[in-house]
């Protein structure tokens, strides 16, 4: 298994650094290909620009087409290409990080705005009157999975489904099905830890172990059943489900999981 670990966490002796330390370690000695993105480390720039598309930025600026141009052309600038390729060589993708004002650090929403470039992570395949592009479980990145690791400072009972906070399966929607399967990457169950700050020396080897034995089992681990958008479930153009596919009473985000 190749795993690229992109991490955002500007500390690197925090709960977070030893989660993304501890993944390393445990993957590389089963056997396993590992490679880091540490964007605070990196200095990765947050900031989608017409710096990022060089000679194929118009003005007034596109993000759209103008990074669409410059992914085509090979001239995309080269910390977001090397990203792009870490992608295209990878087969699972950890992304750990901490869940700050109920979204990722805004350094890793940065690095999906400038990596996730059109014609790469969308805008491909054919549009018709059966198919609607290859997106949502098609396209570039098809046959990835990926596992968001957070750690979370309020405890369990406030993320439930009558929480103050809404259930954290809601909160992490926009994530696993709107930026990894999108483009055709498999999520996966999060990793998810709560009541992070009050996490001692003393009940870290616990976490430790939890940790480890989630990322031993990622090859057999089963993803989020979420409903591909080409093969029938949905109307298209109009890309609703079909009536009658949903589970008794199921609305919201929770109609586009199958089962």
């Amino acid at each position: 298994m190749k795993t690229l670990i992109v991490y955002a966490h500007p500390e690197p002796k925090s709960l977070n650094g030893s989660l993304k330390d501890l993944a390393v370690s445990t993957l590389e000695s089963a056997g396993h290909e590992v490679r880091v993105s540490d964007l605070y480390a990196m200095n990765w720039k947050a900031v989608v620009d017409a710096a990022d598309y060089g000679p194929h930025a118009s003005s007034p600026l596109r993000v759209v087409l103008d990074s669409g141009r410059a992914f085509e052309a090979g001239t995309i600038v080269p910390d977001v290409r090397a990203e792009q390729e870490k992608l295209l060589w990878a087969d699972t993708i950890i992304f750990q990080f901490p869940l700050w004002w109920y979204t990722m650090p805004a350094i890793l929403k940065g690095w999906v705005d400038r990596v996730f470039t059109y014609r790469f992570a969308y805008g491909v395949g054919e549009h018709s009157d059966t198919k609607y592009g290859e997106r949502f479980g098609e396209g570039t990145l098809a046959g990835r999975k990926a596992l968001l690791s957070v750690t979370i400072g309020g405890p369990e009972a406030h993320y439930a489904a009558r929480g103050i906070n809404g259930p954290i399966d809601d909160l992490l929607f926009p994530i696993h099905h709107g930026i990894l399967y999108y483009p055709g990457i498999k999520a996966l169950p999060p990793f998810v830890l709560y009541g992070a700050d009050r996490i001692s020396d003393e009940d870290y080897p616990d976490v430790a172990k939890s940790w480890e034995q989630r990322l031993l089992t990622l090859e057999s681990t089963e993803p989020i059943a979420f409903r591909p958008q080409n093969f029938g479930d949905y109307e298209i153009p109009s890309l609703h489900l079909k009536e009658g596919l949903e589970a008794p009473g199921r609305t919201g985000f929770g109609l586009h999981v199958r089962g």
